[in-house]
């Protein structure tokens, strides 16, 4: 049987981003994002919930560093505010949000916990888009360059793992829409999926010109990551026949040829090109250079996948349909598919042909129906089953020698969950948003007991 260890140098994490947990969107200069307005329209959330006071991290942070402490993680994954570090998307710095992620940082460091900066986490400042539509615009590259100067010129005596952009595909392609109003912000109608796909493309040009950023600014030696979310493509079962099929799938599938293609290789698939024809992105002299800058990682969120088999057609590929009573989680989403991890790792390595490059997983976790139960405990087994499951095939891509470098769960603690509200609770410490008192649920203990034995338990 195996044991399920991992090497010593594997790195246990877990993950938050801004907007989710900080609240106090008010405080100290900061001034709205499109998330802001976003959920203050009737209609766009559940519960009109917005983030405005969210998990209250602004003032608790210190609260939050000691649970991480007690979990034992030493790598923590969290995003920088660009509304709180430069409030009107371009121009002065506002030192007061630079104060607060100075201590947040020296917080985690005393604790000797390693910071992991996401630098954009999809709260775009609301005056950009009041300014030029945020992503419609290839403006706002060059607002996004300059912004992770002013943050990473400033903290970047203390934190050296910088990561640009996080999910590209949520923050445009789910922002933006032709037919229907879109499920996140800015929840922007467009006349053509043209103009969706130019907007996954400036933000792979933010991508590049934040990666030139970073390396300019930073006083000391960093690492560079891109954070992506690509749909998973499963092989049905592990013939041949269905790998190869998978692999096939694999640019077609939630525009992952549009998005990590050209941030990993330089070009876009030339499948999904063909497959897009008109709706293709236009792409000028010179896009694809800046785009593909060299990263020293990359971070992968998964959290399932589709099952893919083998297919007499065009594309050699049948994408498969969860079963009626196919086990789930508590997002319509979120079918169990633990393979998916695997799966994810070996694709970057095989069909991006990358295999030198370090993988890490950003973010993997699960929505549970948790209850408080009488004794005051969170009992969630069923996320234990679940985040048990995944890190076993993590664990498999380990030992079959890809390069994947450690593991974020996500989240350290429930949170607004977009256009969710706080209906739904990824966290592994319960947060009473009445009172904002913390309890670590039952797979925070047994998380705690994988990173102190350093295997999968």
């Amino acid at each position: 049987m195996s044991s399920y260890q991992f090497p010593e140098t594997f790195e246990w994490g877990a993950a938050t981003a801004a907007y989710q947990i900080e609240g106090a969107v008010k405080a100290d200069g900061r001034k709205p994002s499109v998330w802001d307005t976003f959920s203050a329209r009737r209609g766009r959330t559940l519960n009109r919930d917005t983030g405005a006071i969210a998990c209250d991290h602004y003032h608790r942070y210190e609260q939050d560093i000691k649970l991480m402490a007690e979990l034992g993680i030493k790598h923590y994954r969290f995003s920088i505010s660009w509304c709180r570090i430069i409030p009107d998307g371009r121009g002065a710095v506002n030192q007061a949000g630079i104060d607060f992620y100075s201590r947040l940082v020296d917080c985690l460091r005393s604790h000797h916990i390693t910071p992991h900066v996401t630098l954009f986490h999809w709260d775009s400042p609301q005056a950009l888009e009041d300014r030029y539509g945020s992503w419609q615009s290839r403006e706002i590259a060059q607002d996004f360059a300059d912004y992770v100067t002013a943050v990473v010129s400033r903290l970047g005596d203390r934190v050296v793992h910088w990561m640009t952009l996080n999910e590209i595909s949520c923050f445009t392609h789910l922002g933006y829409d032709v037919n229907q109003t879109p499920k996140h912000a800015p929840g922007t109608r467009v006349k053509s999926k043209k103009q969706v796909w130019q907007t996954s493309h400036h933000a792979l040009l933010a991508h590049g010109l934040g990666c030139q950023a970073i390396r300019a600014a930073s006083p000391v030696p960093c690492s560079i990551a891109l954070v992506d979310n690509p749909g998973i493509t499963v092989p049905l079962t592990e013939s041949a026949a269905d790998i190869e099929a998978a692999q096939k799938a694999f640019p077609y599938h939630c525009g992952n040829g549009g998005i990590i293609y050209p941030a990993i290789t330089g070009e876009y698939s030339p499948v999904l090109l063909e497959q897009l024809g008109r709706d293709a992105p236009d792409i000028q002299t010179g896009d694809l250079e800046i785009i593909h800058q060299p990263i020293d990682s990359l971070g992968l969120n998964v959290y399932t996948g589709t099952y893919i088999r083998a297919a007499n057609n065009a594309q050699g590929c049948e994408w498969i349909d969860f079963s009626k009573g196919y086990p789930a989680m508590h997002m319509p989403w979120l079918q169990i598919v633990p393979e998916s991890l695997y799966w994810g790792i070996r694709h970057v390595s095989e069909i991006l042909n990358r295999p030198d490059l370090p993988i890490f997983i950003t973010e993997n976790g699960c929505a549970a129906q948790d209850q408080v139960t009488r004794s005051g405990e969170v009992m969630d087994s069923d996320r234990i089953f679940y985040l048990r499951q995944y890190l076993k095939t993590v664990h498999r891509a380990v030992d079959e020698g890809y390069p994947i470098r450690g593991y974020f769960v996500w989240s350290l603690m429930d949170n607004f969950e977009w256009s969710w509200g706080y209906d739904r609770r990824f966290g592994i410490i319960y947060v009473d948003y009445c009172t904002q008192n913390r309890i670590p649920k039952a797979s925070y203990h047994w998380y705690a007991e994988c990173i102190r034995q350093n295997r999968v338990v």
